[in-house]
């Protein structure tokens, strides 16, 4: 998948709440930061943009944490400070409870373009259970403060597999979803990450099999509703995926802004200090933020990018799999399209045992 450009990552690490399934780099407790990280960003943007690191960007992704939490006004100067190219994608997280026309106005002013809501669920009780605090009627709101303030484009963020979510209850949300009209989805499988307070309930810990019903569900139902895979997660209508996805997917370039921010720029990978008063004790001294890096070499690059790109719909080259693969375990996974080789519904389900068994040209 050839997708030229560069990307941006900022990363805003305050929320209301945490989530118990969350081990992202949020805070609850650092309001009393928000307008002087806010300004750390920026002095990290300027000095970037200064060394050279930050170049005519064709894509902002504004995560979190909950960036409709922060100021809208404070953000948006976060973002005049990014040298956008022309026709650049904005995309900015936000909460449904948080989102108003007023919110979404100032966003359309400061140039974001993009929205994508975390609404994880359409069925009240699935909400609760999963411990998020707005209901499927705020994300009714929330789309259509969306198009009343003149978003053509928005992702819809779902996530499937908590404890007591039944399959009816996962077809129910998908409906929900669908009967927005979006753009865009993204559904993902919930992950139990060690430290989280999910981690230490195992009763309430995913199924495979499980998820893997709920997947064929997603694919089905959005399928039929005109939103196509193009990555794993992800469903879109033509033209609306999401152009930082298809620059990550591809192995490209982006810089990271905010704590726990990565980037990756010239084969290089590094991440930014993870707490926020850590990030902005540097930033405000004049020091990179920068925590540790690395470098792969070629091979592990062109490795890396065989990997990427099997979660795409673009697939991998049909020689980076032994015939022996392609005729034998792995026939009822992959779907040979020419000199490609994608994944079927199954090989999505089981993408990690394919790349296993990816090689480069060298291996063969």
């Amino acid at each position: 998948m050839d997708v030229p450009g560069f990307g941006v990552y900022v990363h805003v690490p305050f929320c209301a709440r945490r989530c118990d399934y969350c081990d992202f780099a949020t805070w609850t407790d650092r309001g009393h930061l928000v307008g002087r990280y806010l300004a750390g960003v920026r002095t990290e943007v300027r000095a970037a943009v200064e060394a050279g690191t930050l170049r005519s960007v064709t894509s902002v992704f504004v995560g979190g944490g909950t960036p409709s939490l922060v100021p809208a006004d404070d953000l948006m100067a976060v973002l005049a400070e990014v040298p956008l190219a022309d026709g650049a994608e904005v995309t900015v997280e936000c909460n449904p409870d948080d989102v108003t026309e007023d919110l979404l106005t100032r966003y359309r002013a400061g140039g974001v373009n993009r929205l994508s809501f975390g609404v994880q669920s359409m069925v009240g009780e699935v909400l609760v259970a999963i411990g998020r605090t707005h209901g499927p009627d705020a994300v009714e709101r929330a789309v259509a403060a969306a198009r009343a303030t003149g978003f053509t484009t928005f992702n819809l963020d779902l996530i499937y597999g908590g404890a007591g979510e039944s399959i009816d209850d996962w077809r129910r949300s998908l409906e929900g979803a669908l009967a927005l009209d979006p753009p865009h989805v993204s559904a993902y499988a919930l992950t139990v990450e060690p430290g989280t307070p999910l981690a230490a309930h195992p009763e309430r810990h995913p199924d495979d099999d499980d998820q893997a019903s709920k997947y064929a569900v997603a694919d089905e139902l959005l399928g039929a509703a005109g939103l196509s895979w193009y990555e794993i997660s992800n469903w879109s209508k033509p033209g609306h995926e999401c152009r930082q996805n298809l620059l990550t997917w591809a192995g490209g370039e982006y810089l990271g802004l905010g704590c726990a921010a990565h980037s990756h720029v010239d084969g290089r990978r590094w991440w930014n200090l993870r707490t926020p008063e850590r990030y902005l004790a540097a930033v405000e001294a004049g020091r990179p933020p920068e925590a540790a890096g690395e470098r792969l070499d070629e091979a592990e690059r062109r490795r890396e990018g065989l990997m990427l790109a099997l979660r795409t719909n673009g697939g991998v080259p049909v020689g980076a799999l032994a015939p022996d693969d392609l005729a034998g375990p792995l026939a009822s996974l992959l779907d040979v399209q020419g000199d490609r080789a994608v994944l079927t519904r199954e090989g999505r389900m089981l993408a990690n045992e394919v790349a296993v068994r990816l090689r480069l040209p060298e291996d063969q």
